[in-house]
């Protein structure tokens, strides 16, 4: 499997995307590109489902989108991929606990590799790891930061406000 990838800007900091052939693949922080194992990567800046990336990402920055419509090719092990798909479920604006996640998905005692699972999440925003969050309703982990975490929260609720 090839990967193609592109940089971009946001508010958050610079970007990497990158897709496959089957789909979007990953959204990285800066520094994170040696978290995710997919080679070989060549740059294509024009990629098309990159550049729809791209332009879904800003939307969503600038508060005018509230679902992404990104076909996604998730690679990790089937309990993994189970967490991920449970955060795309998670609906604009709203948060959920690890251990609800760990319930939605039928494995009520594995909040820790639910957690797990949730850090090792590559296409951060769009599978939105940034609206799970403890038990006790504080911020947690987040590879983009809990700045970036709260200020995409915020994103979410000051345009649920403006409703």
């Amino acid at each position: 499997m090839s990967y193609y990838s592109k940089k971009m800007a946001s508010p958050v900091g610079e970007l990497t995307l990158l897709a496959s052939d089957r789909g979007l693949a990953a959204v990285l922080w800066q520094r994170e590109m040696a978290r995710i194992k997919l080679a070989p990567v060549t740059e294509d800046p024009q990629h098309p489902l990159l550049l729809e990336t791209e332009r879904q990402l800003n939307a969503y920055f600038a508060g005018d989108l509230k679902q992404f419509t990104l076909p996604l090719d998730f690679v990790g092990t089937e309990f993994q991929k189970k967490v991920w798909q449970a955060l795309v479920a998670i609906p604009y604006g709203e948060t959920r606990s690890y251990a609800e996640i760990a319930r939605a998905i039928g494995h009520p005692t594995a909040v820790r590799a639910v957690g797990a699972a949730n850090g090792r999440n590559p296409i951060s925003i769009i599978a939105p790891c940034h609206r799970v969050i403890g038990t006790n309703g504080k911020l947690t982990g987040f590879a983009g930061g809990l700045e970036a975490k709260a200020f995409l929260l915020a994103i979410e609720k000051s345009d649920l406000l403006s409703l």
